[in-house]
């Protein structure tokens, strides 16, 4: 089944869709921005990316799910021209957006019941079901912040305290370097030593209280607790990092001036709005997007201070700047270069190309096949049992994984860095998709993708449903939509039909070539 041959000549054929030209003079201030860096740096945009790709990108970068072929068609006959803003609003509003980008910030938060967070399973589900509620329900992101710096009181029954639970060494110091990374996209083993002590100072008074509950912990502001420094062993008074120091009353839990002080900065807002936009194009204005420091700046400054200015204007709203990034001409350049733009890795003048996510990937295969994952974790049931049904992206534990997942690059969620997660192709992985009896099953498993359909017996007739082929140009067509996104082109149709008659085997067998060979090409495994 699996012919080599087949294999490098659908993968020649199946390329992302053709991009429609657009104007080239920018509109909207991203747009503005970004094309303004490019003319100092005499580098041309790619063109308009076509319908056909942005509804695939769109649907993986929002929601970390396929489109269906019914919303392919739906989306693709409609001409209405506002019909991309239209997507993305309607994309806002479904749980699928809530659940994937619920995933992304526990990877940022370490969310895991084992090592090394070891929240256990019952902390993890509240955490998760908390972040999840906060995402859907469009928390503005101050809010957020907030809750997770100054909430106090029991892990499995307040969840934001898991903030504090999850770190693993729990003194000030540690809790600063976490505080640091998450919300301020900054490392601090480049900060000077009384800096950062200055900064631990402020969480020094959080405490750890065990209670009855097995593995449940309460955290509280401890005011008897006195932050010394652990090499010299001398109180350290409690500096911002700006370098200032606060006004604190007598038993005032200094968490909160700190949360106040840190919405207010430019840190704040800069370091979110950058990881937003590299989450949605796959590089941040400032790279690594947790490296904010003096030696990494910014690649469009003016573009991250409008970024961060808007995040604020409009009341933190997270939403807000996913619309106003996923409506520009940037965001929707195609991701196929031009002569003048192939070197450009840091500019924004196309799309990067990148491999899906591991949990999106498997979950696209299986919503593909109609098939289910087994997930399994080191923690006994009944604390990790899985739906059958779940999606991978749904799994709040990241101790309940699958070999795919390991296999995959799914991040262990021990240290809170975005590069935790590693995208790298790997030979490894590409002899899984095109040579195990993993992928095989599930293909085997869904008839109507290979062109079947069931037909029902006629009335008065006592006989069940039986399968009966589709007309092979209709059964190729599903066959895209349902895995690109797209209907095959004129030559991709003849290619497929020639093989089909040509190759010597039954229809089921060619049909099974011919699903396997796109799913294996670069069109189905990456974002374009």
């Amino acid at each position: 089944m699996k012919r080599a041959w087949l294999f490098g000549l659908l993968l020649a054929l199946s390329v992302a869709g053709g991009a429609v030209a657009a104007p080239n003079k920018a509109s909207g201030r991203i747009d503005r921005l970004v094309f303004k860096k490019l003319d100092e740096l005499n580098i041309p945009p790619s063109t308009r990316c076509s319908d056909e790709v942005f509804l695939r990108r769109v649907y993986l970068d929002m929601t970390g799910t396929l489109p269906t072929p019914q919303e392919c068609r739906r989306f693709l006959s409609s001409s209405d021209i506002n019909k991309r803003a239209k997507l993305v609003e309607e994309l806002f509003k479904r749980g699928e957006f809530a659940d994937y980008w619920a995933m992304k910030w526990c990877d940022l938060l370490r969310v895991k019941a084992e090592f090394p967070s070891n929240l256990w399973p019952n902390a993890v589900q509240a955490y998760h079901r908390w972040l999840r509620t906060a995402i859907f329900d469009n928390m503005p992101y101050d809010e957020f912040a907030r809750a997770l710096l100054t909430s106090s009181g029991s892990n499995f029954r307040v969840a934001p305290v898991n903030f504090y639970r999850a770190v693993p060494r729990h003194e000030g110091d540690a809790i600063a370097q976490i505080v640091a990374l998450t919300f301020m996209g900054m490392r601090t083993d480049g900060w000077d030593r009384e800096r950062l002590m200055g900064m631990a100072a402020f969480f020094g008074n959080v405490g750890y209280k065990k209670t009855a509950e097995w593995k449940e912990e309460i955290v509280f502001f401890d005011p008897s607790k006195r932050f010394v420094d652990p090499e010299t062993k001398q109180p350290v008074v409690a500096r911002f990092p700006d370098g200032t120091e606060p006004r604190l009353q007598p038993g005032q839990d200094p968490r909160a001036a700190f949360a106040d002080w840190l919405v207010g900065s430019d840190a704040f807002s800069r370091s979110i709005v950058n990881r937003v936009w590299y989450w949605l194009l796959g590089r941040g204005i400032v790279h690594e997007p947790d490296d904010f420091r003096a030696d990494n700046p910014p690649t469009n400054p003016e573009l991250l201070d409008f970024l961060a200015g808007e995040l604020v204007e409009s009341g933190y709203d997270l939403r807000h700047i996913f619309r106003i990034i996923l409506n520009s001409k940037t965001y929707q350049l195609s991701s196929v270069p031009n002569a003048g733009n192939s070197q450009d890795k840091s500019y924004f003048s196309h799309y990067y190309v990148r491999r899906m996510d591991a949990e999106v990937l498997i979950d696209a295969i299986n919503q593909i096949t109609r098939t289910t994952e087994p997930y399994s974790s080191a923690i006994p049931e009944p604390f990790t049992w899985i739906p059958k049904n779940q999606r991978a992206v749904e799994l709040a534990d990241g101790s309940i994984t699958s070999p795919f997942l390991d296999l995959f690059g799914r991040p262990a969620r021990a240290s809170g860095f975005e590069s935790e997660r590693n995208n790298t192709p790997s030979a490894s992985q590409r002899l899984h998709m095109l040579n195990s009896t993993h992928i095989q099953k599930k293909i085997l498993a869904n008839p109507q993708l290979l062109g079947m359909h069931y037909k029902k017996p006629d009335k008065g007739k006592k006989k069940k449903a039986k399968l009966v082929w589709d007309p092979p140009k209709k059964a190729l067509e599903n066959m895209y939509l349902t895995i690109l996104s797209r209907y095959p082109s004129k030559h991709e149709t003849q290619v497929a039909l020639d093989y089909g008659r040509d190759s010597g085997l039954s229809r089921r067998d060619a049909s099974i070539d011919v699903v396997w060979a796109l799913l294996n090409t670069k069109e189905f495994i990456y974002k374009h």
